[in-house]
This record gives structure tokens, sequence and C-alpha cells, in this order.
């Protein structure tokens, strides 16, 4: 089983790319996607995604209490006790697939902090989305890509905010936030998410 996937009148599409598709022609006209950047998303795609992902992997690492809590709260109690006692197994088999360790998370750390930079030197003409006037695939990709770098508050399922996170983290988690790419992801959840 793949993650994203939607079945539909259409099949099963397990592409992000394909799901877009699919929403895009059915979404009114006012709310189709602007013209997008099929490069960037690559690019996201292949680096920013998995260096956010492998980043909070490791900063999370000792914290099975919060990783318990938010992966779990919409799950019957027998996967929350499941997910509970299975968590070092999981724990290790990420850390295996994903190639976890703190270096390769200080890197991650430092990528993520040049795409953020690539994406506000975008923005700084006063565009309001990454290609111009109009919400795009590319803007989609950035912000659900940047869900483990700015925990936004209006994601999907509750994320832990900074607050009961610890602190290393938090601090990082909040001078994202202040990145103006940040502020437009946080931005795009705020006001594009629906």
């Amino acid at each position: 089983m793949t993650v994203p996937v939607l079945v539909c009148e259409e099949g099963v599409l397990t592409e992000s790319r394909d799901i877009l598709a699919y929403a895009d022609r059915h979404a009114p006209p006012e709310r189709r996607f602007g013209p997008g950047d099929p490069a960037l998303e690559h690019e996201l795609d292949e680096g920013y995604g998995p260096d956010g992902r492998l980043w909070m992997y490791e900063s999370l690492r000792e914290r099975r209490d919060i990783a318990v809590a938010y992966v779990t709260p919409t799950v019957p109690a027998w996967e929350r006790r499941l997910f509970t006692a299975a968590h070092p197994a999981v724990q290790w088999i990420i850390d295996r697939v994903l190639d976890v360790s703190a270096e390769a998370a200080a890197e991650a750390e430092r990528a993520i902090d040049a795409t953020l930079d690539r994406v506000a030197e975008r923005l700084s003409d006063g565009r309001p989305y990454l290609n111009g006037e109009r919400f795009s695939a590319t803007d989609l990709t950035f912000a659900a890509l940047s869900a483990p770098v700015v925990i936004p508050p209006q994601y999907g399922v509750p994320l832990p905010q900074p607050d009961i996170l610890p602190a290393p983290m938090a601090a990082r988690v909040r001078g994202w936030r202040e990145h103006p790419a940040g502020a437009f992801a946080l931005r795009l959840f705020a006001e594009e998410r629906r």
C-alpha cells in the first residue's frame, strides 16, 4: 500500500500528481490550479520532503510519548496499544529505511534552510504564490512537504505544537515559522486548506 491513495471512478490513483490532476479536473473553475512548476515540484519531492521527515524523526527519537499521542488519536484502542508496544521496532525500521542519524539530520537541517531561502527568494518580488497570482500544485507541494518543518496548526490531524516539543526542535520550528518561506507555508495552510 502506498500513501497517498485515491479510489475514484477513474480507478485507484497512487501518485500525488495523478491525484492533483483528478482534483483539478473536478474543481470549480475558480478553484482550479494556476500554472505550476514541475521541476520545482520534483526538487521539493526529492529533497525538501525527505529532509524534513528525516529531521523530524531524529528530533523526536527520544520522545515516544509524542509519537504515540499524535500518531494514534483517531485509531481504536487496540491499535493504539499495538503501536505503543511496537514503537521501538517501528523506530528501528524508520532509522534503517531513512538512514536516520544525528549527522544525517544536521545535513537535512542545512538543506531545509537552503530550500527555504530559495523559496523566499522566489517570493521576494511580492508575488502571492510561487508561480505568480494563482495557487498551484507547486504551492500545494511546498506546503504539504513543509508540515514536519513548520508543524501547521491547520494540518488535517492535530500535530504536536512547539510548546510540547523538545526544546531544540521547538526552537527550529519557531525559527522556520518566522522565515518568509515558512510563514508562506503557514499562510497556505490557513488560507487554502478547506
